[in-house]
């Protein structure tokens, strides 16, 4: 009886955490239609930008989603500096920016 309670205590807790995952993932398909403002510059091999000064761009397919997530929050709350990006992530909504990290990470 004891280990009958234990299996479906664990059972019910792995298919929380399982939803959970599930409700907090983004959708790549969704990312790919938002990537318009993107696109441009991280899509580019090699680009390089001349505002607010000259550097390489930095190609984001690929990297893990939690980073991009981080990332484009950081952008967002002001923790991370960059005028353009901090422009455009102001624009995200937390959808957006786990759609976006959900397609670059698979990219």
């Amino acid at each position: 009886m004891k280990q009958k309670l234990m299996v479906s205590i664990l059972l019910a807790t792995s298919m929380l955490f399982a939803f959970s995952s599930i409700a907090q993932a983004g959708d790549a398909a969704a990312g790919k239609e938002k990537n318009s403002m993107c696109v441009g510059c991280h899509g580019i091999e090699g680009y390089r930008t001349a505002f607010p000064e000259a550097y390489h761009v930095p190609r984001i397919g690929g990297q893990h989603a939690e980073y991009l997530i981080k990332a484009l929050e950081g952008y967002r709350d002001g923790t991370r500096s960059h005028p353009s990006m901090t422009a455009l992530a102001k624009t995200l909504s937390d959808q957006d920016i786990k759609d976006l990290a959900a397609f670059y990470a698979n990219n």
